[in-house]
Parts: C-alpha cells; sequence; structure tokens
C-alpha cells in the first residue's frame, strides 16, 4: 500500500496491472489481480467505469501513535498503535460545505492559529457565540472570535495586540473554523 501511496502522490493516478507488478516487485499480473481483489474488498482500491483503478475509501488512511509525544521532557513511546485514521474524516465532516483557507497574519496566535497556517471552513453553517469564525465584514475577509454584547455581534481577536472589529455596515458569517493545520 504504501508504495502505490506515494506512486498516487507523485503521479495523481494509480499504475496499469502491469505498472503495480513492476512497482511492487511481482512478476505476473495474475498475482497482481489477486493482490488488487484483495485491497479492492478491503476499501483500499475501487475500479472506475472504465476499469482503470483509484483510491478507496480507505487509500488515505495513516496510521495513528496509540501515545501523545510530550513537548517537554523526553518519554519512551510504548504503543506505536494500528489504528488507521482519515486525515479528511478527522478535519472534514462535509465535504460540500468545506474550504481551506490559509491565515495570514497573527491576530489569533492565542487560539493556536499562526501566519501561514490552513485553516478547514464549514461554510453556511449556525455559529455561536466564541467559535472561532470566518466572516465578511464590510466587504473584506477575517478570522476571529464571534462575539456578542448588548449592542451587537461583533469579532473578538486571539490576540491582546489587537482590537475588536465592529462592522460599519455589514457582519456576515461565510462559516465556522472546524480545523486547522500547518505544514512545516
Amino acid at each position: 500500500m504504501d508504495q502505490l501511496r506515494d506512486y498516487y502522490a507523485e503521479n495523481g493516478v494509480l499504475p496499469s496491472f502491469a505498472g503495480i507488478a513492476s512497482l511492487v516487485g511481482l512478476k505476473a499480473t495474475s498475482a497482481v489481480s489477486v493482490m488488487v481483489g484483495r485491497l479492492k474488498e478491503a476499501g483500499f482500491l475501487v475500479s472506475m467505469p472504465d476499469k482503470r483503478l483509484a483510491p478507496g475509501p480507505r487509500f488515505h488512511e495513516r496510521l495513528e501513535i496509540a501515545e501523545s509525544v510530550r513537548a517537554g521532557i523526553p518519554e519512551a513511546m510504548v504503543d506505536v498503535g494500528n489504528d488507521p485514521v482519515l486525515i479528511d474524516r478527522l478535519l472534514v465532516e462535509e465535504p460540500s460545505c468545506t474550504v481551506i483557507v490559509t491565515i495570514q497574519g497573527d491576530s489569533m496566535i492565542d487560539a493556536g492559529l499562526l501566519d501561514g497556517d490552513k485553516i478547514v471552513v464549514k461554510r453556511g453553517v449556525p455559529s455561536k457565540v466564541g467559535d472561532i469564525v470566518v466572516a465578511i465584514v464590510d466587504g473584506e475577509f477575517t478570522v476571529k472570535y464571534l462575539a456578542k454584547d448588548a449592542r451587537s455581534f461583533y469579532l473578538k481577536p486571539g490576540n491582546e495586540a489587537f482590537d475588536d472589529i465592529r462592522p460599519q455596515e455589514e457582519l456576515k458569517l461565510f462559516g465556522r473554523v472546524t480545523g486547522c493545520f500547518r505544514i512545516y
């Protein structure tokens, strides 16, 4: 599976049966056929209507380490785990309503959102006070905490160096932030 995943990541498609044979070191395409059949049964691969292979629902699973990793004093790991995790399932609840947005600036650093981070935003869903939202304030996008006082809704930064944002004309909620990831 790792070789197929790496091939797919590099090429955007899966190889032919002959390509799979070469990739995994099998001599006969009949052996590849058996292997592909097992991978289909397990949900790692599917056949498209034109008979080409494509990633199945489990293709992008990754193993999750069973224990957390300390950011302080080093500690031995006991269990590396074997429960697969599909990152998309962790971060994306409803794909048709979800977009990825890149954070720019440092007004949300106390929320753990740093310049360059990618946030997962679920569009058009109800938000409540305290949620981190992407909002359109007087025609411009920003990411902040949704807040409310006796006057109205407003946006609160996650950094004390920044002021609250109150719309002069209009405040629209684009979506609620449901996750975040960082690429190093």
